[in-house]
């Protein structure tokens, strides 16, 4: 079948070098699925029937660090998707005996022998740019076309030989939004204990891009389903049919899931994902049965939520950096918002525990909590109020703190002492830099400094006094954008 699809220049380099030196050269994997399904491509795999020391010999800049024969070709480019490119040999690959990794690589000179070895049909299509010709021998595009995942053959030969295919399966699913085909979900099913025989590494890049897809929730549903879950991430399988309070409509797994959902639909990196997915995993072991208030409390959830977020995590390996974001998201997602009663120090603790890197991550965790628990605004009033709250305290207040000098300063250059008229000194130089920010110069202060101290100490009082008063208008005017700015009061 001949089609032409826009390839860029820099991949055309390396299949025409190839190819003039008389190799064969095809786009393979995940870039000819995209391009069939008109979407962009994020990475570019080219295989070939030349060796890797052939490879290497054709093109200024490589490097082979691999068992597997895959070449990275660097090019000279500011595109990132397009920097390194991987060529690797045709392949062919016996046993795997670990469950993970073939036993024994081959480098073969036929493209059928390389893509039947790939995990699923629509991953097995080869396309050659300099032709327009793709190469489709188990029906890849019909099944693009349906939607769904097959795998290249008996489905439990795939699973068997690397265990995490299965893994890949759903993960795919919730990124392309394909169905997984019946005999392909039974050999998961039947299957999904090997994945213990896979690094947890592997499983964790995989799981990761998983929650970074568009449809997450439905992946973890399907994972659950296919017994896989069980396997990554067990504790989350807790909150299944745990029934909460009013507050809730859905149990805590499906809650869960939702909120996850949510952080997704909006974009949010990583860590938002992950606490979202993991900020009530504790509900099931803190849940008790209230009878005086007449429903379960779940007093604690989030300090024991935090433990068990952090120990899911360093399981599956993760960086302690974003093992370190989701325990503090999980902590404090119950932090205190009723504007009625909420103190500006008590937000400023909430800033300091979080930390000011993570405290708006905090605020766009409890939006996704809100549409979790069924509520229909992500942000009300007194949520939009709290933000408000949150950016008063993280702002630098208007204060003479500001000035490029200090009450030090001011004694080192003139013959002030501490008292009185140093603050009244300091408030008129703030006056006059609240009026041109540009003033706020050692040099115009120090000379503006020797003008102030030949006041008498009435004259200076009434300049000081009016600082003060221009501080606390600008003070007032900033916090009126703030509460602008959140639609509060």
């Amino acid at each position: 079948m001949t089609k032409r699809y826009p390839i860029p220049k820099e991949i055309l380099i390396v299949t025409e070098t190839l190819q003039k030196a008389g190799h064969e050269a095809y786009l393979v994997g995940g870039c000819v699925r995209d391009l069939i399904r008109g979407a962009q491509p994020k990475d570019w795999d080219i295989t070939t029937n030349a060796t890797p020391d052939i490879i290497q010999s054709l093109f200024t800049e490589t490097f082979y660090e691999n068992e597997y024969g895959t070449v990275g070709v660097v090019n000279e480019t500011d595109d990132q998707t397009l920097r390194v490119v991987e060529v690797t040999p045709y392949r062919l690959e016996g046993t795997y005996s670990d469950k993970r990794r073939p036993d024994e690589v081959h480098f073969s000179e036929h493209l059928e022998d390389d893509l039947k070895r790939r995990d699923f049909t629509v991953n097995a299509i080869a396309y050659d740019p300099s032709k327009g010709h793709l190469i489709d021998l188990y029906n890849g595009q019909k099944d693009i076309k349906d939607m769904r995942l097959v795998t290249v053959g008996d489905p439990s030969e795939r699973f068997t030989e690397d265990a995490l295919r299965m893994v890949r399966a759903i993960r795919l699913s919730a990124e392309l939004g394909f169905t997984i085909a019946p005999k392909t979900q039974e050999a998961i099913m039947k299957h999904a204990e090997l994945l213990s025989h896979v690094s947890k590494e592997r499983i964790r890049d995989e799981f990761s891009r998983l929650i970074m897809s568009a449809q997450p929730m439905a992946g973890i549903q399907i994972a659950h389903d296919a017994g896989l879950l069980k396997h990554i991430m067990p504790e989350l399988e807790e909150g299944i049919n745990v029934t909460q309070n009013g507050d809730h409509i859905y149990p805590v797994w499906e809650h869960s899931l939702r909120t996850l959902q949510h952080a997704a639909d909006k974009g949010f990196p990583l860590h938002i994902r992950l606490a979202a997915l993991l900020h009530d995993v504790a509900k099931p072991t803190t849940r008790r049965d209230d009878t005086s208030k007449g429903h379960a409390t779940f007093y604690g959830h989030e300090v024991v939520g935090a433990r068990t977020a952090k120990h899911v995590l360093e399981c599956l390996k993760y960086p302690r950096d974003t093992i370190e974001n989701v325990r503090k998201l999980v902590r404090y997602h119950m932090f205190f918002s009723d504007i009625e009663q909420i103190t500006l120090s008590a937000v400023r603790r909430i800033v300091h525990n979080v930390g000011p890197e993570l405290v708006r991550d905090l605020m766009n965790l409890r939006t996704c909590d809100r549409i979790g628990m069924g509520r229909p605004k992500e942000r009300p009033y007194r949520l939009r109020k709290y933000e408000a709250m949150v950016e008063e305290a993280m702002r630098a207040p208007v204060s003479v703190g500001m000035l490029k000098t200090n009450g030090n300063r001011i004694m080192t250059l003139t013959k002030e002492a501490a008292g009185p008229r140093l603050g009244w000194i300091l408030h008129a130089l703030l006056e006059d830099v609240l009026d041109d920010p540009d003033k706020n110069t050692e040099l115009y202060l120090d000379a503006r400094t020797h003008e102030l101290t030949g006041l008498t100490d009435n004259e200076l009082r009434i300049l000081g006094e009016q600082g003060k008063e221009k501080r606390e208008e600008e003070e007032e005017k900033e916090l009126k954008q703030i509460r602008k700015k959140y639609g509060v009061s």
